[in-house]
Protein backbone atom coordinates (compact mmCIF):
# COMPACT_ATOMS: atom_id res chain seq x y z
CA UNK A 1 0.00 0.00 0.00
CA UNK A 2 2.65 2.55 0.82
CA UNK A 3 4.36 1.74 -2.79
CA UNK A 4 0.98 2.50 -3.81
CA UNK A 5 0.82 5.72 -2.40
CA UNK A 6 3.88 6.86 -3.48
CA UNK A 7 3.19 5.82 -7.03
CA UNK A 8 -0.16 7.87 -7.24
CA UNK A 9 0.97 10.96 -5.03
CA UNK A 10 2.04 12.81 -8.38
CA UNK A 11 -1.65 12.12 -9.87
CA UNK A 12 -3.49 13.55 -6.78
CA UNK A 13 -2.56 17.46 -7.37
CA UNK A 14 -4.56 19.24 -10.11
CA UNK A 15 -1.56 19.68 -12.03
CA UNK A 16 -1.71 15.64 -13.32
CA UNK A 17 -5.55 15.40 -13.27
CA UNK A 18 -5.81 18.04 -15.53
CA UNK A 19 -2.81 16.93 -17.65
CA UNK A 20 -4.65 12.99 -17.97
CA UNK A 21 -8.14 14.53 -18.57
CA UNK A 22 -6.89 16.51 -21.37
CA UNK A 23 -5.32 13.80 -22.85
CA UNK A 24 -8.18 11.45 -22.59
CA UNK A 25 -10.95 14.21 -23.78
CA UNK A 26 -8.71 14.58 -26.96
CA UNK A 27 -8.43 10.83 -27.64
CA UNK A 28 -12.19 10.53 -26.98
CA UNK A 29 -12.76 13.22 -30.00
CA UNK A 30 -10.52 11.52 -31.94
CA UNK A 31 -12.62 8.27 -31.74
CA UNK A 32 -15.63 9.88 -32.15
CA UNK A 33 -13.75 11.28 -35.40
CA UNK A 34 -12.27 8.04 -36.48
CA UNK A 35 -15.46 5.88 -36.64
CA UNK A 36 -17.17 8.13 -40.01
CA UNK A 37 -13.73 8.75 -41.02
CA UNK A 38 -12.96 4.80 -41.71
CA UNK A 39 -16.44 4.45 -43.45
CA UNK A 40 -15.77 7.56 -45.48
CA UNK A 41 -12.15 5.96 -46.15
CA UNK A 42 -13.54 2.39 -47.14
CA UNK A 43 -15.90 4.32 -49.66
CA UNK A 44 -13.42 5.96 -51.50
CA UNK A 45 -11.20 3.03 -51.81
CA UNK A 46 -14.22 1.58 -53.31
CA UNK A 47 -14.77 4.29 -55.60
CA UNK A 48 -11.54 4.15 -57.14
CA UNK A 49 -11.49 0.60 -57.61
CA UNK A 50 -14.77 1.04 -60.09
CA UNK A 51 -13.35 4.22 -61.39
CA UNK A 52 -10.19 2.08 -62.48
CA UNK A 53 -12.58 -0.74 -63.56
CA UNK A 54 -14.24 1.84 -65.78
CA UNK A 55 -11.50 3.28 -67.47
CA UNK A 56 -10.30 -0.35 -68.37
CA UNK A 57 -13.96 -1.14 -69.99
CA UNK A 58 -13.51 2.16 -71.89
CA UNK A 59 -10.41 0.43 -73.52
CA UNK A 60 -12.00 -2.57 -74.26
CA UNK A 61 -14.63 -1.30 -75.46
CA UNK A 62 -12.20 0.86 -78.24
CA UNK A 63 -10.67 -2.10 -79.71
CA UNK A 64 -11.88 -3.79 -82.05
CA UNK A 65 -14.80 -6.44 -81.91
CA UNK A 66 -14.28 -5.46 -77.99
CA UNK A 67 -11.40 -8.32 -78.10
CA UNK A 68 -8.31 -8.51 -76.27
CA UNK A 69 -5.32 -11.11 -75.40
CA UNK A 70 -5.34 -13.31 -72.86
CA UNK A 71 -1.55 -11.46 -71.52
CA UNK A 72 -3.82 -8.36 -71.35
CA UNK A 73 -6.75 -9.30 -69.56
CA UNK A 74 -4.76 -10.43 -66.74
CA UNK A 75 -3.01 -7.39 -67.15
CA UNK A 76 -6.00 -5.26 -66.81
CA UNK A 77 -7.79 -7.49 -64.31
CA UNK A 78 -4.33 -7.30 -62.10
CA UNK A 79 -4.45 -3.24 -62.62
CA UNK A 80 -7.75 -2.91 -61.71
CA UNK A 81 -7.43 -5.50 -58.72
CA UNK A 82 -10.41 -6.70 -59.88
CA UNK A 83 -12.12 -10.69 -60.23
CA UNK A 84 -14.64 -9.66 -63.01
CA UNK A 85 -16.52 -6.67 -64.13
CA UNK A 86 -19.47 -6.01 -65.61
CA UNK A 87 -21.05 -3.64 -67.75
CA UNK A 88 -25.36 -2.91 -67.15
CA UNK A 89 -26.84 -1.32 -69.70
CA UNK A 90 -30.68 0.06 -69.78
CA UNK A 91 -31.38 -3.59 -71.42
CA UNK A 92 -28.22 -5.46 -71.57
CA UNK A 93 -25.44 -7.24 -69.82
CA UNK A 94 -22.10 -7.32 -70.99
CA UNK A 95 -19.05 -9.01 -69.07
CA UNK A 96 -16.16 -7.25 -70.18
CA UNK A 97 -13.74 -8.89 -67.77
CA UNK A 98 -13.20 -12.08 -65.95
CA UNK A 99 -10.91 -14.14 -64.32
CA UNK A 100 -10.48 -18.23 -65.85
CA UNK A 101 -10.98 -19.26 -62.11
CA UNK A 102 -14.83 -19.36 -60.86
CA UNK A 103 -15.68 -17.28 -57.63
CA UNK A 104 -18.11 -16.86 -55.47
CA UNK A 105 -19.87 -13.71 -54.10
CA UNK A 106 -19.54 -13.74 -50.10
CA UNK A 107 -21.68 -9.71 -50.08
CA UNK A 108 -22.88 -7.40 -52.13
CA UNK A 109 -22.46 -3.42 -51.50
CA UNK A 110 -24.17 -0.53 -53.90
CA UNK A 111 -22.22 2.87 -53.85
CA UNK A 112 -25.63 4.39 -54.95
CA UNK A 113 -26.52 4.39 -50.85
CA UNK A 114 -24.74 6.61 -48.96
CA UNK A 115 -26.18 6.98 -45.91
CA UNK A 116 -23.82 7.07 -43.46
CA UNK A 117 -24.85 4.85 -40.69
CA UNK A 118 -24.98 1.82 -43.12
CA UNK A 119 -21.58 3.08 -44.74
CA UNK A 120 -20.69 2.66 -40.68
CA UNK A 121 -22.16 -0.47 -40.34
CA UNK A 122 -20.57 -2.07 -43.39
CA UNK A 123 -16.91 -0.63 -42.51
CA UNK A 124 -16.88 -1.92 -39.06
CA UNK A 125 -18.33 -5.64 -40.58
CA UNK A 126 -15.36 -5.73 -43.00
CA UNK A 127 -12.76 -5.06 -39.60
CA UNK A 128 -14.92 -7.83 -37.64
CA UNK A 129 -15.39 -10.35 -40.24
CA UNK A 130 -11.98 -9.92 -41.23
CA UNK A 131 -10.25 -10.94 -44.70
CA UNK A 132 -11.25 -13.98 -46.78
CA UNK A 133 -14.31 -12.28 -48.59
CA UNK A 134 -15.38 -12.02 -52.13
CA UNK A 135 -17.39 -8.64 -52.36
CA UNK A 136 -19.69 -7.63 -55.30
CA UNK A 137 -19.62 -3.66 -55.89
CA UNK A 138 -22.27 -1.87 -57.63
CA UNK A 139 -21.95 1.96 -58.89
CA UNK A 140 -23.61 4.03 -61.13
CA UNK A 141 -21.30 5.69 -63.77
CA UNK A 142 -21.45 9.37 -63.85
CA UNK A 143 -23.48 11.04 -66.57
CA UNK A 144 -25.56 7.74 -67.95
CA UNK A 145 -28.37 7.20 -65.29
CA UNK A 146 -29.54 3.94 -67.02
CA UNK A 147 -25.93 2.46 -66.75
CA UNK A 148 -24.28 0.94 -64.16
CA UNK A 149 -20.87 -1.34 -63.23
CA UNK A 150 -20.43 -4.24 -61.25
CA UNK A 151 -17.07 -4.98 -60.21
CA UNK A 152 -15.92 -8.26 -57.99
CA UNK A 153 -13.17 -7.59 -55.68
CA UNK A 154 -11.21 -9.72 -53.03
CA UNK A 155 -11.86 -7.78 -49.41
CA UNK A 156 -8.22 -8.77 -48.11
CA UNK A 157 -6.67 -5.40 -49.67
CA UNK A 158 -9.30 -3.15 -48.33
CA UNK A 159 -9.10 -4.21 -45.15
CA UNK A 160 -5.54 -4.33 -45.13
CA UNK A 161 -5.96 -0.52 -46.10
CA UNK A 162 -8.82 0.29 -43.43
CA UNK A 163 -5.96 -0.74 -40.79
CA UNK A 164 -3.33 0.77 -42.53
CA UNK A 165 -5.51 3.95 -42.04
CA UNK A 166 -6.38 3.10 -38.51
CA UNK A 167 -2.68 3.29 -37.22
CA UNK A 168 -1.94 6.38 -39.09
CA UNK A 169 -5.25 7.94 -37.43
CA UNK A 170 -4.18 6.53 -33.98
CA UNK A 171 -0.63 7.34 -34.13
CA UNK A 172 -1.78 11.06 -35.53
CA UNK A 173 -4.02 11.42 -32.88
CA UNK A 174 -1.87 10.31 -30.50
CA UNK A 175 0.50 13.41 -31.22
CA UNK A 176 -2.21 15.43 -31.52
CA UNK A 177 -3.53 15.04 -28.53
CA UNK A 178 -0.16 14.87 -26.66
CA UNK A 179 0.54 18.05 -28.12
CA UNK A 180 -2.75 19.61 -27.64
CA UNK A 181 -3.27 18.59 -23.60
CA UNK A 182 0.27 19.78 -23.10
CA UNK A 183 -0.89 23.40 -24.94
CA UNK A 184 -3.80 23.47 -22.41
CA UNK A 185 -1.82 22.07 -19.16
CA UNK A 186 0.33 24.44 -19.80
CA UNK A 187 -2.40 27.74 -20.17
CA UNK A 188 -4.49 26.22 -18.00
CA UNK A 189 -1.32 26.05 -15.59
CA UNK A 190 -0.40 29.53 -15.60
CA UNK A 191 -3.98 30.71 -15.75
CA UNK A 192 -5.46 28.50 -12.65
CA UNK A 193 -3.25 26.51 -10.91
CA UNK A 194 -0.61 28.90 -10.23
CA UNK A 195 -2.69 31.13 -8.82
CA UNK A 196 -4.97 28.45 -6.94
CA UNK A 197 -1.64 27.16 -5.16
CA UNK A 198 -0.86 30.86 -4.25
CA UNK A 199 -4.31 30.84 -2.59
CA UNK A 200 -4.14 27.77 -1.05
CA UNK A 201 -0.56 28.91 0.17
CA UNK A 202 -1.80 32.42 1.33
CA UNK A 203 -4.82 30.63 3.48
CA UNK A 204 -2.43 27.75 5.03
CA UNK A 205 -0.28 30.81 5.71
CA UNK A 206 -2.47 32.95 7.62
CA UNK A 207 -4.22 29.88 9.34
CA UNK A 208 -0.15 28.89 11.00
CA UNK A 209 -0.05 32.71 11.86
CA UNK A 210 -3.52 34.72 11.59
CA UNK A 211 -1.95 37.60 13.69
CA UNK A 212 1.45 37.68 11.29
CA UNK A 213 0.84 40.79 8.47
CA UNK A 214 3.57 39.71 6.19
CA UNK A 215 1.14 36.70 5.67
CA UNK A 216 -1.74 38.65 3.79
CA UNK A 217 -2.21 38.13 0.29
CA UNK A 218 -1.45 40.63 -1.92
CA UNK A 219 -3.92 40.57 -4.84
CA UNK A 220 -2.97 40.85 -8.39
CA UNK A 221 -4.59 43.40 -11.11
CA UNK A 222 -6.89 40.44 -12.44
CA UNK A 223 -10.04 41.23 -13.14
CA UNK A 224 -11.50 37.41 -13.61
CA UNK A 225 -12.95 35.23 -11.16
CA UNK A 226 -9.27 34.63 -9.51
CA UNK A 227 -8.34 38.14 -9.44
CA UNK A 228 -11.88 38.50 -7.25
CA UNK A 229 -11.29 35.45 -5.22
CA UNK A 230 -7.92 37.24 -4.68
CA UNK A 231 -9.07 40.40 -3.74
CA UNK A 232 -11.89 38.96 -0.92
CA UNK A 233 -9.58 36.42 1.01
CA UNK A 234 -7.04 39.59 1.21
CA UNK A 235 -10.17 41.66 2.61
CA UNK A 236 -11.08 38.40 4.75
CA UNK A 237 -7.72 38.11 5.97
CA UNK A 238 -7.85 41.87 7.11
CA UNK A 239 -11.06 41.91 9.10
CA UNK A 240 -10.20 38.75 10.47
CA UNK A 241 -7.08 39.82 11.64
CA UNK A 242 -8.56 43.00 13.07
CA UNK A 243 -11.10 41.14 14.71
CA UNK A 244 -8.58 39.17 16.42
CA UNK A 245 -6.61 41.97 17.50
CA UNK A 246 -10.10 43.42 19.28
CA UNK A 247 -10.85 40.00 20.83
CA UNK A 248 -7.54 39.94 22.13
CA UNK A 249 -7.61 43.35 23.44
CA UNK A 250 -11.27 42.79 24.85
CA UNK A 251 -9.54 39.25 26.69
CA UNK A 252 -6.76 41.60 27.86
CA UNK A 253 -9.57 44.43 29.23
CA UNK A 254 -11.29 41.60 30.35
CA UNK A 255 -8.77 40.41 33.00
CA UNK A 256 -8.13 44.29 33.39
CA UNK A 257 -11.67 44.99 34.19
CA UNK A 258 -12.29 41.87 36.34
CA UNK A 259 -9.24 42.86 39.02
CA UNK A 260 -9.95 46.74 39.13
CA UNK A 261 -13.63 45.39 39.87
CA UNK A 262 -12.17 43.51 42.67
CA UNK A 263 -10.45 46.67 44.38
CA UNK A 264 -13.58 49.18 43.39
CA UNK A 265 -15.82 46.89 45.04
CA UNK A 266 -14.05 47.12 47.94
CA UNK A 267 -13.74 50.61 47.94
CA UNK A 268 -17.22 51.44 47.20
CA UNK A 269 -18.24 49.28 50.25
CA UNK A 270 -16.42 51.70 52.30
CA UNK A 271 -18.54 54.55 50.06
CA UNK A 272 -21.38 52.76 51.09
CA UNK A 273 -21.01 52.92 54.60
CA UNK A 274 -19.86 56.79 54.82
CA UNK A 275 -23.26 57.75 52.54
CA UNK A 276 -25.25 55.59 55.45
CA UNK A 277 -23.50 57.47 58.02
CA UNK A 278 -24.81 60.65 55.92
CA UNK A 279 -28.28 59.13 56.27
CA UNK A 280 -28.46 60.72 59.97
CA UNK A 281 -28.19 63.95 58.90
CA UNK A 282 -30.62 66.30 59.22
CA UNK A 283 -29.34 68.92 56.70
CA UNK A 284 -32.19 69.24 53.61
CA UNK A 285 -29.49 69.24 51.42
CA UNK A 286 -27.56 66.59 52.54
CA UNK A 287 -30.90 64.40 52.94
CA UNK A 288 -31.61 65.42 49.22
CA UNK A 289 -28.77 64.41 47.75
CA UNK A 290 -28.26 60.92 49.95
CA UNK A 291 -30.68 59.30 48.15
CA UNK A 292 -29.42 59.79 44.70
CA UNK A 293 -25.55 58.78 46.18
CA UNK A 294 -26.62 55.53 47.81
CA UNK A 295 -28.84 54.66 44.64
CA UNK A 296 -25.13 55.23 42.53
CA UNK A 297 -23.07 53.72 45.09
CA UNK A 298 -25.54 50.44 44.97
CA UNK A 299 -25.12 50.28 41.14
CA UNK A 300 -21.73 50.37 41.35
CA UNK A 301 -21.46 47.96 43.72
CA UNK A 302 -23.63 45.50 41.69
CA UNK A 303 -22.23 46.17 38.19
CA UNK A 304 -18.45 45.13 39.88
CA UNK A 305 -20.43 42.36 41.70
CA UNK A 306 -21.33 40.64 38.83
CA UNK A 307 -18.38 41.58 36.80
CA UNK A 308 -16.32 39.51 39.30
CA UNK A 309 -19.23 36.86 39.51
CA UNK A 310 -18.70 35.98 35.35
CA UNK A 311 -14.82 37.17 34.61
CA UNK A 312 -16.39 38.43 31.80
CA UNK A 313 -18.28 41.38 30.32
CA UNK A 314 -21.63 39.41 29.54
CA UNK A 315 -24.56 40.97 30.63
CA UNK A 316 -27.00 39.81 33.06
CA UNK A 317 -30.63 38.79 31.29
CA UNK A 318 -32.78 42.04 32.10
CA UNK A 319 -35.23 41.98 35.02
CA UNK A 320 -38.16 43.51 33.32
CA UNK A 321 -40.38 45.61 35.61
CA UNK A 322 -42.79 48.59 34.56
CA UNK A 323 -41.34 51.77 35.69
CA UNK A 324 -42.24 55.81 34.87
CA UNK A 325 -39.73 56.70 31.88
CA UNK A 326 -39.78 60.76 32.85
CA UNK A 327 -38.10 60.44 36.37
CA UNK A 328 -35.38 57.94 35.04
CA UNK A 329 -34.43 60.86 32.35
CA UNK A 330 -33.95 62.86 34.99
CA UNK A 331 -31.68 60.78 37.23
CA UNK A 332 -29.74 60.76 33.78
CA UNK A 333 -29.22 64.27 33.65
CA UNK A 334 -27.71 64.35 37.33
CA UNK A 335 -25.38 61.54 36.21
CA UNK A 336 -24.22 62.74 33.49
CA UNK A 337 -23.04 66.11 35.65
CA UNK A 338 -25.39 69.22 33.82
CA UNK A 339 -26.01 72.26 35.75
CA UNK A 340 -28.62 74.98 35.60
CA UNK A 341 -26.03 77.19 33.70
CA UNK A 342 -23.30 74.97 31.55
CA UNK A 343 -24.28 76.24 27.99
CA UNK A 344 -26.14 72.35 27.38
CA UNK A 345 -29.95 73.07 27.19
CA UNK A 346 -31.37 69.30 28.92
CA UNK A 347 -35.15 69.08 27.31
CA UNK A 348 -37.00 65.96 28.90
CA UNK A 349 -40.32 65.74 26.97
CA UNK A 350 -41.42 62.34 27.67
CA UNK A 351 -45.06 61.91 28.10
CA UNK A 352 -46.03 62.13 31.72
CA UNK A 353 -47.08 59.00 33.17
CA UNK A 354 -45.46 56.86 30.21
CA UNK A 355 -44.42 53.38 31.53
CA UNK A 356 -42.01 51.31 30.09
CA UNK A 357 -41.76 47.36 30.61
CA UNK A 358 -38.06 46.87 31.24
CA UNK A 359 -34.96 46.52 33.56
CA UNK A 360 -34.63 49.57 34.98
CA UNK A 361 -30.85 49.90 35.94
CA UNK A 362 -30.03 48.70 32.23
CA UNK A 363 -31.99 50.87 30.79
CA UNK A 364 -30.81 53.60 33.11
CA UNK A 365 -27.39 52.53 31.87
CA UNK A 366 -28.23 52.68 27.99
CA UNK A 367 -29.39 56.21 28.51
CA UNK A 368 -26.41 57.34 30.61
CA UNK A 369 -23.99 55.93 27.87
CA UNK A 370 -25.84 57.71 25.10
CA UNK A 371 -26.53 61.06 26.47
CA UNK A 372 -22.65 61.46 28.00
CA UNK A 373 -21.46 60.92 24.31
CA UNK A 374 -23.52 63.38 23.32
CA UNK A 375 -22.15 65.69 25.85
CA UNK A 376 -18.87 65.01 25.36
CA UNK A 377 -19.62 65.45 21.43
CA UNK A 378 -21.06 68.72 22.05
CA UNK A 379 -18.01 70.34 24.12
CA UNK A 380 -20.38 72.48 26.72
CA UNK A 381 -22.34 74.20 24.33
CA UNK A 382 -25.85 73.09 22.43
CA UNK A 383 -29.28 70.71 22.99
CA UNK A 384 -29.81 67.67 23.88
CA UNK A 385 -33.99 66.50 23.46
CA UNK A 386 -35.11 63.09 24.81
CA UNK A 387 -38.66 62.50 23.50
CA UNK A 388 -40.50 59.13 23.19
CA UNK A 389 -43.65 58.14 21.53
CA UNK A 390 -45.56 54.53 21.30
CA UNK A 391 -46.50 53.08 18.20
CA UNK A 392 -48.11 50.02 18.51
CA UNK A 393 -46.67 47.34 20.53
CA UNK A 394 -43.56 49.34 20.51
CA UNK A 395 -42.10 52.39 22.04
CA UNK A 396 -39.96 55.38 19.88
CA UNK A 397 -37.38 57.00 22.55
CA UNK A 398 -35.09 59.41 20.31
CA UNK A 399 -32.00 61.02 22.00
CA UNK A 400 -30.97 64.16 19.76
CA UNK A 401 -28.11 66.63 20.29
CA UNK A 402 -27.14 69.32 18.36
CA UNK A 403 -22.99 68.22 18.08
CA UNK A 404 -21.08 68.23 14.55
CA UNK A 405 -22.24 65.19 13.88
CA UNK A 406 -20.21 61.43 13.76
CA UNK A 407 -17.37 61.33 11.41
CA UNK A 408 -17.28 58.70 8.16
CA UNK A 409 -14.93 56.09 10.24
CA UNK A 410 -17.18 56.17 13.85
CA UNK A 411 -20.84 55.69 11.31
CA UNK A 412 -18.78 52.63 9.25
CA UNK A 413 -17.86 50.97 12.36
CA UNK A 414 -20.66 52.01 14.86
CA UNK A 415 -21.43 50.01 18.08
CA UNK A 416 -18.04 48.31 17.38
CA UNK A 417 -16.34 48.27 20.31
CA UNK A 418 -12.58 50.04 19.59
CA UNK A 419 -13.82 51.42 16.30
CA UNK A 420 -16.90 53.14 16.96
CA UNK A 421 -15.40 55.77 18.84
CA UNK A 422 -16.76 59.52 18.17
CA UNK A 423 -13.87 61.11 19.75
CA UNK A 424 -10.13 60.88 19.90
CA UNK A 425 -9.29 58.75 23.07
CA UNK A 426 -12.81 57.27 22.63
CA UNK A 427 -13.18 53.41 23.18
CA UNK A 428 -16.31 53.17 21.04
CA UNK A 429 -17.68 50.52 24.32
CA UNK A 430 -20.52 52.77 25.18
CA UNK A 431 -22.30 52.48 22.24
CA UNK A 432 -21.43 48.74 22.27
CA UNK A 433 -22.72 48.19 25.74
CA UNK A 434 -25.78 50.49 24.73
CA UNK A 435 -26.81 48.27 22.03
CA UNK A 436 -26.14 44.67 23.59
CA UNK A 437 -28.59 45.59 26.67
CA UNK A 438 -30.88 46.76 24.11
CA UNK A 439 -30.96 43.69 22.19
CA UNK A 440 -31.78 41.73 25.52
CA UNK A 441 -34.46 43.16 25.62
CA UNK A 442 -35.95 42.31 22.36
CA UNK A 443 -35.44 46.28 20.62
CA UNK A 444 -33.05 47.32 18.50
CA UNK A 445 -31.04 51.05 18.02
CA UNK A 446 -30.06 52.84 14.79
CA UNK A 447 -28.61 55.98 14.01
CA UNK A 448 -31.27 58.28 12.41
CA UNK A 449 -29.65 61.17 11.23
CA UNK A 450 -25.72 62.56 12.08
CA UNK A 451 -24.70 65.78 10.36
CA UNK A 452 -23.55 68.97 10.66
CA UNK A 453 -26.71 69.92 12.69
CA UNK A 454 -26.69 67.06 15.16
CA UNK A 455 -27.15 63.47 16.00
CA UNK A 456 -30.55 61.13 16.28
CA UNK A 457 -30.36 57.87 18.15
CA UNK A 458 -33.27 55.60 17.91
CA UNK A 459 -34.29 52.95 20.51
CA UNK A 460 -37.19 50.62 19.90
CA UNK A 461 -38.76 48.87 23.14
CA UNK A 462 -41.21 46.63 23.08
CA UNK A 463 -43.99 47.89 25.23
Amino acid sequence: MAILRKIMAPFRSLSARLLILTLLFVMLAEVLIFVPSIAFFRLNYLVKKTEFAHLATLSLLASPDNMVSEELREELLFRVGARSVVLHGANSRLLILRENIPHGIDAEFNLADQNPLLLIEHAFMSLMVGPGRIIRIISPIANEPNSSLEVVIDEAPLIEAMYAYAWNIFWLSLIISTLTAILVYLTLHWLMVRPMRRLSESMIAFRRAPENPSTALVPSRRRDEIGVAERELEIMQTRLRTALKQKQHLVALGTAVTKISHDLRNILSTSQIVSDSLADVKDPKVQKVVPRLMTSIDRAIDLCTQTLKYGRADEQEPRKERFLLEPLVNEVKTSVGLRENNGIVWQNKIPAGMMLNADRDQFYRILLNLCRNAVQAMEGQGTIDIHALRAGSRILIRICDTGPGLHAKAREHLFEPFSGSARAGGTGLGLSIARELIVAHGGEITLERSDGSGTVFCIEIPD
